[in-house]
């Protein structure tokens, strides 16, 4: 299956670098099994789903772990993606090449950081001048948020510190925000709540996995980075109860549908406990727990791109994406949504 069938233009004012407000006014693109699309508001949400169906959230919380590091006079780009002990982290460098086992980088003021390893695609092992607890404070204030490279800022935004987390945020571990639980309020859960629609949380910590480009021109050579997630007794319940009513499975965004998928047996039972999950969902797989989707607009050649294609169909998704471009749709982490039905296993692109 070849990368460039899902290649598609996107004019760069089509990219959001801000949220719109509130959340819950972000536009919604509806893409049913067949027909025309529709255009709602997120807001619209209790009207779109029925008494009985189940939203799933992630809960896991983005740490500020963007650094402007350097290296004697030399600036480094530090981002850092997942803590190996109390004192070491993986860390992604722009410039990696340039940096050698036993470089002092100064991370911010009064946090420094020694090379210890590099490794493919930029990454570095770094081992900081403190560990536990003491660290990762010192993370909370110092560092800034890990937005894509698409928002661009001059400087870091204290705003982004609070746009750049979802209502449902908790438990930290995230290199980037599900970015589907970004247009969720307090008023929208409330009206949700009322309509009878159920929530329920999973985690799955954002990592490297889930944004690395496909560099390959085949993408089943394409290989995810591992991310891990936890899915606890009251979700399992919930989804069990769910379906025995005739709910439908919604989940809000594709790190919850992966999640899902990771932790469901062939017959789709969902099953509780932690792990580690590199799913790659292309089209031809066969979803076994989610029933809906709702996502924002995803980056061509992108492994979301390709999830949503595998969830709704490779042509429909095709005409969905130029739909919402003629339509002037805000794409990416701070841009619109839409709410996909399942339609897997249909309407595949040609091998290539």
């Amino acid at each position: 299956m070849r990368i460039d069938l899902f290649d598609f233009a996107l004019p760069p004012e089509r990219i959001a670098q801000a949220p719109v407000r509130p959340r819950d006014a972000a536009r919604l693109l509806l893409v049913p099994p067949q027909g025309p699309f529709r255009e709602a508001r997120v807001r619209d949400l209790p009207d779109l789903l029925a008494p009985g169906d189940l939203l799933v959230v992630n809960d896991t919380r983005v740490l500020p772990v963007r650094f402007a590091a350097r290296r004697g006079a030399a600036r480094v780009e530090i981002t850092l993606l997942k803590a190996r002990d109390p004192r070491r982290w993986t860390a992604l460098a722009k410039g990696a090449r340039r940096l050698r086992p036993g470089d002092r980088l100064l991370l911010a003021e009064g946090l420094e950081a020694e090379v210890e390893g590099r490794g493919e695609g930029g990454e570095v092992l770094l081992r900081f001048d403190r560990e536990g607890t003491s660290l990762l404070e010192a993370i909370r204030r110092r560092g800034a948020m890990p937005l894509p490279p698409y928002i661009r800022r001059p400087e870091p935004l204290a705003a982004d510190r609070i746009d750049y987390q979802t209502l449902f945020a908790e438990r930290e571990g995230s290199v980037a925000a599900p970015t589907a639980g970004l247009h969720f309020t307090p008023e929208l859960v409330a009206a949700l709540e009322e309509a009878g629609v159920g929530f329920a949380r999973v985690t799955l910590h954002v990592g490297l996995g889930t944004f690395q480009p496909v560099r390959v021109a085949d993408v089943r050579e394409h290989r995810m980075h591992a991310e891990w997630y936890e899915v606890g007794r009251a979700t399992v319940e919930a989804i069990a109860k769910a379906r025995a009513g005739g709910g439908r499975i919604v989940a809000v965004g594709t790190t919850v549908l992966r999640t899902l998928e990771s932790a469901a047996d062939e017959e789709g039972r969902v099953r509780a406990g932690s792990g580690e999950t590199d799913l790659f969902v292309t089209p031809g797989y066969r979803f076994r727990v989610v029933d809906r989707l709702l996502t924002n607009f995803h980056l061509p050649k992108s492994t979301l791109f390709m999830l949503v294609c595998a969830f709704s169909g490779y042509r429909r998704m095709k005409e969905a994406y130029a739909f919402a471009i003629a339509r002037e749709f805000r794409f990416f982490s701070y841009g619109d949504a839409c709410l996909l039905d399942r339609q897997d296993g249909r309407d595949l692109p040609e091998a290539g």
